[in-house]
């Protein structure tokens, strides 16, 4: 889609790869047709944690995003900063009710899919010491809400996508990772596929593990 403003300089994105959080601000970046520039940041290697990183962000996380020297931490931070910057209202609208109907969708990201699908597939990827059986189990009730709702329609908010779907794709198209089945919604695997279908998507890389193995 056209962007209303166009930034000087490409905006950088510090991120780990197989990060979701980092994967959705990537994922904005692209469907608006923004220039990019991405920094890898080695979570592994403990440079999230050293002093150059945390000046960028005191809390040691990614993803982070430098625009000329605006330096905005938080997934969902970046995300609406973007949609503000450098979106017309269609990702996050500007009318109080649709912009609350977003937000909330925002938080059940930050809620039951941080600690559903995501949290999950932190025990497969990385063998995070978590409650794999209580994060699959909340992932399985969010997964059968979601695919009751798009049902209904084709996306989390209506008719068409805004942030909500941006902030819910990442960690729901990899939930296989964590060993939480998608094959039992369907509506919600045609939704993956919509927001797969949108200009300037960009897939999530994919690990082979858990159900996705």
């Amino acid at each position: 889609m056209p962007v209303p403003n166009r930034p000087s300089t490409p905006l950088v994105l510090y991120r780990s790869p197989l990060s979701g959080h980092a994967h959705r601000a990537e994922l904005f970046l692209s469907l608006l047709g923004l220039p990019y520039r991405l920094v890898d940041v080695d979570l592994r290697g403990g440079e999230h944690k050293r002093e150059p990183f945390l000046k960028l962000n005191p809390f040691g996380q990614v993803p982070v995003l430098d625009d000329a020297g605006t330096v905005i931490a938080d997934s969902n931070a970046i995300l609406v900063y973007l949609a503000m910057c450098y979106d017309d209202g269609r990702w996050l609208p500007r009318d109080p009710v649709a912009a609350a109907g977003v937000q909330r969708w925002l938080s059940v990201a930050a809620g039951e899919i941080a600690f559903g699908p995501a949290t999950a597939r932190l025990a497969t990827l990385f063998g995070a010491p978590v409650h794999a059986d209580d994060a699959i189990a909340r992932a399985s009730r969010l997964f059968a809400l979601i695919d009751l709702l798009l049902q209904a329609q084709p996306f989390l908010t209506g008719g068409h996508p805004t942030l909500a779907d941006v902030a819910a794709y990442s960690y729901i198209a990899r939930a296989e990772e964590g060993n939480v089945p998608l094959a039992p919604y369907p509506a919600l695997n045609a939704w993956l596929r919509r927001i797969e279908a949108l200009p300037g998507f960009v897939p999530m890389p994919v690990s082979r593990v858990g159900l996705a193995a």
